[in-house]
């Protein structure tokens, strides 16, 4: 068995919690939250920190000193917070849906969640190169795509 087949994300050590991130970057995606409902939408831009070719923080261990608001992830707060992709191994963990085809634990590559669509390489702009009074005309559906089946390429 594997150990999110046999642990908990409680139990997890700290190498088992960052391998089960996908490195999708869908997360370093601004959110924007309206004032009156609380609904929380995501833009096309993303952290300056993030590195385009393979989505991975430029500066991950530094990240919350360079950006106050960036959000460690830890097992106790991965479940309070909304905005969690659906594709993101933690949430899918949580509601016992498992891992994703294209996740790289199961796929043996981190190329298959470029090729699954489920990354935000090329398809994000970096934060620094637009307004924040632009953001909102960044919203867009597709950090909510969710494959839920492999497909039939052979990946």
């Amino acid at each position: 068995m594997n150990f999110w087949e046999e642990k908990t994300l409680d139990e997890m050590n700290n190498q088992e919690w960052e391998a089960l991130c996908d490195g999708c970057a869908r997360c370093c995606l601004i959110k924007l939250e309206d004032e009156d409902t609380g609904q929380i939408v995501t833009s096309d831009v993303h952290c300056k920190l993030m590195n385009t070719n393979d989505c991975s923080c430029t500066q991950y261990m530094e990240r919350q000193k360079l950006v106050p608001d960036c959000i460690k992830l830890t097992p106790q707060n991965v479940r309070e917070i909304k905005w969690m992709p659906v594709t993101c191994a933690y949430r899918r963990l949580l509601e016992g849906k498992g891992l994703a085809w294209w996740h790289p634990l199961i796929s043996g590559t981190r190329e298959t969640v470029h090729q699954a669509g489920i990354s935000v390489k090329d398809r994000a702009v970096n934060e620094e190169h637009v307004s924040e009074d632009e953001w909102e005309d960044h919203i867009v559906g597709w950090p909510e795509f969710d494959p839920t089946e492999e497909p039939d390429s052979g990946l």
